[in-house]
């Protein structure tokens, strides 16, 4: 067995960026970006009023002042009248200022008499404007290093982009193996289960930014098993869950080494997730996960999810972060244990509390977890109180 460092390492080796498409903006969700836009204008492109009030002269700011109101200035309808001294413009958000020089007082500041204002006798330091690219100014590069959200969309509309080069999702086809499963929807017959594990990692490869594939479930035999990846051509990756261990009826790596496998390893020292296996095929790489919903489900959080982002161009490592350990644990064994667990707020760092029972046949207590506790390989018994790493889910 290798370890978990180690298996990680080999099945990055794997793979590698995809090649590029453009985009309009609006498919850019999630994708990620090649190299760096530009911003094709300035904004704001001009100072602007950043309250509703009046915009006056900064001479005019005097305590108790009065003022006569000689126009008015709104979003997307300048005032373009000459001003002199003693009068002001009525102005609301995003409208363009006047002039330079000048201050913009809330109009809940000012007395108003028809035409006339009359200034408080206690004014704000706040000039109330938005200078002309306080934003970002023509020319302005963006390149963030992450898969775009919502915020960065924003802001490269607001930057009149309008197309994008970006990495072509990874296309992964997904295998489920075993003649006891039957899909969500069936009658199950008195031997069989549902299959959970395709729509786990479908969701998890589809929320890491790949097109997913997902094939008919293979039953436990060479002729269904050889049919069922031939439908996998043309997939980046291919991930299969069950049929990788040493059973009379764990075929995967049997076949999948008849159609040209060329093993990277198999079997890793961790709990849970030991029998898994990567390797190429052909143009794909494969990934080989145990059969046991949560097993499958925690190797494809630690594999699947950094080689979805080495696809991507993105950096590959895990989200390890710190928590105070909130109970006494045994140690770890021979084989690095990710514990499901708990995360509740603290002080400081949060509290992290592993479920009573680990078991890995156990999707109630997975879907209830907020972290893989990670007890290294090795590691001795843990008191609560001391410091721990732990990934989020």
């Amino acid at each position: 067995m290798i370890s978990v460092e180690e298996a990680l390492a080999r099945v990055l080796e794997l793979v590698q960026p995809q090649g590029t498409e453009t985009v309009p903006l609006r498919k850019g969700l999630g994708r990620v970006m090649v190299a760096p836009v530009k911003a094709a204008l300035t904004q704001p492109p001009f100072a602007a009023s950043a309250m509703d009030g009046y915009w006056l002269a900064a001479a005019d700011h005097r305590p108790g002042a009065t003022l006569r109101v000689e126009g008015e200035a709104a979003a997307g309808r300048g005032f373009d009248g000459t001003l002199a001294p003693g009068q002001a413009v009525r102005i609301f958000t995003g409208a363009p200022v006047p002039a330079e020089g000048g201050v913009v007082v809330l109009q809940e500041d000012v007395a108003r008499d028809g035409d006339t204002i009359t200034l408080p006798e206690r004014l704000s330091d706040n000039h109330n404007i938005r200078p002309r690219g306080q934003d970002f100014t023509e020319g302005t590069p963006y390149f963030p290093r992450h898969r775009l959200t919502a915020r960065d969309m924003g802001l490269m509309a607001a930057m009149n982009v309008a197309e994008l080069t970006v990495h072509r999702r990874p296309v992964v086809a997904i295998i489920a193996t075993g003649d006891e499963l039957v899909m969500p929807g069936e009658t199950p017959g008195p031997d069989q289960i549902i299959c959970s594990n395709n729509f786990v990692l479908a969701a998890l490869a589809e929320a890491a930014g790949a097109e997913v594939r997902m094939l008919p479930i293979a039953a436990d035999n060479e002729a269904s098993l050889r049919m069922v990846f031939g439908l996998a051509e043309g997939a980046d990756l291919i991930v299969t869950s069950g049929g990788a261990s040493v059973g009379e009826h764990d075929l995967v790596g049997k076949v999948a080494a008849d159609l040209g496998l060329e093993r990277a390893f198999w079997k890793i020292a961790m709990r849970p997730g030991k029998p898994l296996m990567a390797g190429r095929m052909g143009n794909a790489a494969m990934l080989g996960l145990p059969g046991n919903p949560v097993s499958a489900t925690v190797c494809a959080k630690l594999f699947l999810e950094p080689m979805l982002a080495a696809l991507q161009g993105l950096p590959a490592a895990h989200d390890v972060r710190q928590a105070i350990l909130g109970a006494d644990t045994g140690p770890a064994g021979p084989r690095t244990h990710y514990m499901r667990a708990r995360l509740a707020p603290g002080a400081g760092l949060p509290t992290i509390s592993p479920f009573g029972s680990q078991d890995s046949a156990l999707l109630g207590i997975l879907a209830e977890a907020d972290a893989l506790l990670i007890r290294p390989l090795g590691d001795g018994a843990r008191r609560a109180g001391e410091t721990v790493d732990y990934i989020p889910l």
